[in-house]
């Protein structure tokens, strides 16, 4: 049975912030207790602390948006085996304060059993054609895995963990606090085996007790055609071991694409630019053009522009969804200028631009009368500032007038 949507779970949008997951999940969990015997939902409670588990941890969230429910298979250990019961007598808010400090596995339940590996992330740089025909790749990393001395146990040779009398091998003890609310019982780790369950008398000298050593590990990294910077791929097992017998996390491989020295990539499409002589656009005719499989020969037609597209359909990448197909080569003419002519050349464009009736200077008698009519502006215009200046000059006179007439007066 298919999974339901963990931000459908907590009535959350996907943008939701972590303060806003935390607010739904306190609401939501508080009807699910199984003190309260009017809705208390074993399966329902469940499925609410894993989405509330998986949107909590940013790691996990991100894979969780990109791929879904796949993405964190062995990732998230769920809460199928959990004992909905253990909660029972626990207050709501002993719950609440386990949950949002991360330690709600610990808090309540037995511990002390196998751990989920960590995941581990790595970057891998690919070349451009690489990414487009797919590739084969090697790549080392350091993991944790099982000491081989003491076989992960993390007890040296001839002894082995012994079951902490402190807690039973439950790896936690319950502890009662007084607050000015009364007495309450909280669940702790076990501070004899600091939670374990287990306490190593003899550690192994290899691991110093942890059962678990550092170690490089190939791995053979399958690319599919068609990839783009970003895109991640998934080696299940590939991460570190876990602790007392646990599974492998993941590794994750993050592809980092080249740039091409000619090509450029948008989406499937690959975009090429390719310049033009001047007699070629002019006449056409046919040239070779790169593609990501070699040469090919494309037709240009006479008087071909700079900037004229021409589409070349199924020579672009190979679509993920579909390997079967592809997207296109689009070449970008540019038709180019020469920078150096010999006396050869010079002669001909002049012969060309001379049968084009195309004069390549201004005539003389043009020049002269643009000259004279922007003199004429010019003097126009000195004209007119000058009339403005006695204007102004004879309208100051007469205020002066005035004022000097009044004052006589």
């Amino acid at each position: 049975m298919s999974k339901r949507d963990y931000y459908e779970v907590l009535d959350v949008a996907k943008s939701a912030t972590v303060d806003d997951i935390k607010k739904s999940f306190r609401s939501k969990a508080r009807k699910l207790h199984p003190d309260n015997k009017d809705s208390g939902d074993e399966k329902a409670f469940k499925e609410l602390a894993e989405a509330y588990e998986v949107l909590t941890d940013p790691q996990k969230r991100e894979l969780y948006d990109k791929y879904g429910h796949e993405g964190i298979n062995g990732s998230s250990p769920g809460f199928d085996n959990f004992n909905f019961q253990d909660l029972a007598g626990f207050g709501f808010e002993d719950i609440i304060e386990a949950f949002l400090g991360g330690n709600f596995r610990q808090g309540f339940g037995r511990r002390g059993g196998p751990e989920q590996g960590s995941h581990l992330k790595y970057n891998l740089e690919i070349e451009f054609l690489e990414a487009i025909f797919g590739t084969t790749k090697k790549v080392v990393i350091d993991r944790l895995e099982d000491c081989p001395k003491c076989e992960g146990s993390g007890a040296a040779a001839g002894s082995k963990p012994i079951t902490c009398s402190g807690c039973n091998g439950m790896g936690q003890v319950q502890q009662v606090v007084n607050s000015w609310f009364g007495q309450s019982v909280q669940i702790i780790a076990c501070p004899q085996c600091h939670g374990n369950g287990t306490i190593i008398e003899k550690p192994c000298a290899d691991c110093k007790g942890a059962g678990l050593v550092k170690t490089n590990k190939e791995f053979e990294v399958n690319v599919p055609p068609g990839v783009q910077s970003g895109f991640k791929l998934r080696l299940t097992g590939g991460g570190n071991k876990g602790r007392k017998g646990g599974s492998f996390g993941d590794l994750y491989i993050l592809l980092h694409v080249k740039e091409h020295e000619i090509f450029t990539r948008d989406g499937d499409n690959i975009h090429l630019e390719k310049a033009i002589s001047f007699p070629m656009a002019a006449l056409g005719g046919e040239i070779l053009v790169p593609t990501i499989e070699g040469d090919t020969v494309i037709t240009i037609h006479p008087g071909t522009q700079s900037g004229t597209v021409i589409t070349l359909r199924d020579k672009g990448a190979l679509k993920l969804a579909n390997s079967q197909k592809r997207g296109d080569q689009y070449v970008h003419l540019i038709v180019k200028t020469p920078e150096k002519l010999s006396g050869e050349q010079i002669k001909l464009f002049e012969e060309l631009a001379q049968i084009s009736g195309e004069s390549l200077k201004i005539d003389k008698t043009v020049k002269d009368t643009l000259k004279h009519q922007a003199k004429e502006k010019k003097n126009s215009a000195d004209t007119k500032n000058n009339e403005n200046s006695k204007d102004e000059s004879s309208f100051f006179e007469k205020i002066v007038d005035v004022f000097k007439h009044k004052a006589d007066s």
